[in-house]
């Protein structure tokens, strides 16, 4: 079994389809998992599409597609309940909205909004936490908050600590291009919507680490 770990999209459809085709032909006919991140929307320019080829995905496979949700989904929920909309639109929203042909979160299509409040903030298996943001260094994964794997930077990307299984996630961009792999985590957003490329990492069962990273500009 065959585990794909997808970075932050942000609405480079373009990019997350030619993954796609990548990771189909990897894969080889041999049994597969895939993970998204979280952050498929906003700043790039078919936020939309990316959220329809992922909730395809998901029908199509229900166990065995999992998108978690990045901040940048919850930003979209606390802006459609009236919540700092201004903040969303700022940082990438208002790409969002234009991807939907609407000018308010209010009338974004009310099915997406439902998909996108039902994402999880964490997914695990036997050798693998996946969180978009972080955890709390010391803290169960589990226990941990909403915010804090949504948002988590610092004392998380520094601090190396062992959760006990080793913790893939995003939001952090790295500023090479290339997937951040450490000890006890690896980081696979790449700056996708800054020039960099969309990255999956390759998991298996047998250890936490990938053993494989997939790239595509």
């Amino acid at each position: 079994m065959l585990t794909y770990a997808i970075g932050d999209v942000h609405g480079r459809t373009d990019l997350l389809a030619r993954l796609l085709d990548r990771i189909e032909a990897h894969r080889a006919g041999r049994s597969r998992r895939l993970v998204f991140l979280g952050d498929a929307i906003d700043r790039g320019p078919d936020s939309a599409g990316a959220v329809a080829m992922l909730r395809a995905l998901e029908a199509r496979e229900p166990g065995a597609v999992t998108c978690l949700m990045g901040n940048h989904e919850a930003m979209l929920l606390d802006a459609v309940a009236g919540r700092s909309p201004d903040l969303w639109r700022i940082n990438g929203g208002g790409a969002t909205l234009a991807s939907y042909g609407v000018a308010h979160p209010a009338t974004l299509p009310a099915e997406v909004v439902d998909w996108i409040a039902g994402l999880p903030t964490l997914h695990g298996d036997a050798q693998r936490w996946y969180v978009h943001g972080g955890l709390e260094p010391g803290q169960a994964p589990e226990a941990t908050g909403r915010e804090t794997r949504l948002w988590m930077r610092e004392p998380f990307l520094s601090a190396d600590h062992d959760f006990g299984r080793h913790v893939v996630h995003g939001h952090t961009p790295t500023r090479d291009g290339r997937p951040e792999l450490r000890a006890h985590r690896t980081n696979l957003d790449t700056g996708a919507v800054f020039g960099g490329p969309l990255t999956a990492g390759v998991f298996t069962d047998r250890q936490g680490p990938p053993v494989e990273v997939l790239a595509v500009r």
